[in-house]
């Protein structure tokens, strides 16, 4: 099946993100997750760049990604969160912070993907981060990378904690294999797609924002 996808822009703050009303699901996660590695792998080019120094990039990247017959959407891969030394860097260059980019871009109510690196499930600042997106979040849904890096009998002890810590089905997912982008990409389309979406996930338009958690620990 043919996959569009282009870049579109990095966004410092609310006035840089596009505008034109496609559909948004945001990528969020820690620093060294693999965001960048699994969106070339989703799009199967080299799409969005790797960096070696987890915590570096400090913008959201936008790209327009679409497959087969199904209308474009915005895939909105935030800074990652946790890295003290990222931070620093950033706050040497003047450059947003986490919390202040999310919480532009969650202001326009996009889907979102928690991505978590499935050898550490649980962690402390994941937890943090998802309590905030399923409560900010038009819909949302949570992702296992690296599942590849474990053997048979570590990824279901895995998967069966992160699922007993979320309450919420987790999809497996490998950029170095390939394995699970297809269901990726199903998941992408079913929370852009707000005949999709799950209600009782979405945010009250009367509803006060809720602070964003202090995502910086490691």
């Amino acid at each position: 099946m043919k996959i569009d996808a282009k870049f579109v822009t990095s966004a410092a703050a609310a006035s840089d993100l596009p505008r034109g009303g496609l559909a948004e699901v945001a990528l969020v996660g820690r620093s060294n997750v693999g965001k960048s590695s699994l969106i070339n792998a989703l799009v199967r080019q080299k799409l969005a760049r790797t960096s070696g120094e987890p915590g570096k990039t400090r913008l959201a990247n936008v790209y327009q990604i679409a497959r087969g017959s199904a209308a474009p959407i915005h895939l909105v891969d935030l800074p990652g969160y946790g890295y003290a030394r990222g931070l620093r860097q950033a706050q040497a260059k003047k450059e947003p912070a986490f919390d202040e980019i999310a919480k532009a871009v969650f202001a326009r109510h996009p889907a979102a993907l928690l991505l978590v690196d499935v050898r550490h499930p649980g962690l402390e600042s994941d937890q943090s981060a998802w309590q905030w997106i399923a409560a900010e979040a038009a819909d949302a849904a949570i992702v296992a990378t690296k599942i590849d890096k474990l053997a048979r009998g570590e990824r279901i002890r895995a998967m069966r904690q992160l699922e007993s810590v979320y309450e919420v089905p987790v999809l497996p997912v490998s950029a170095a294999t390939g394995e699970g982008m297809d269901e990726l990409w199903n998941l992408i389309d079913k929370l852009a797609n707000p005949a999709h979406r799950n209600s009782s996930s979405r945010p009250h338009p009367n509803r006060t924002a809720r602070p964003l958690p202090n995502l910086r620990r490691r």
